[in-house]
């Protein structure tokens, strides 16, 4: 059997981020539409979290250019970006 095509793979995973992320845009805007101190608080977190991960793949993205990996960056931010994701999605269906 031969491995599929690297671009294949990463348009998939791509595709499954776009999906996980939709999912966690719903539980979010049900959880802000509620109102409350819990909304603040997703706010607030929301915020704070995303300015942590594009300072985090930032710079691992300019490392990996750095090291000569750079033709691995695509993947590894769909990898970085889907941890993240999945991480919201357990945490705001619990």
């Amino acid at each position: 059997m031969t491995r599929s095509p690297q671009w294949l793979s990463l348009s998939l995973s791509a595709w499954q981020m776009g999906l996980e992320a939709q999912q966690v845009i719903a539980l979010r805007l049900t959880k802000l539409a509620f109102g409350g101190e819990a909304a603040v608080k997703e706010t607030a977190l929301m915020i704070s979290e995303k300015a942590e991960s594009m300072m985090a793949l930032q710079s691992d993205m300019a490392l990996a250019l750095m090291s000569g990996t750079g033709h691995l960056a695509p993947a590894r931010a769909v990898t970085h970006y889907r941890r993240k994701i999945r991480a919201n999605r357990r945490r705001l269906t619990r």
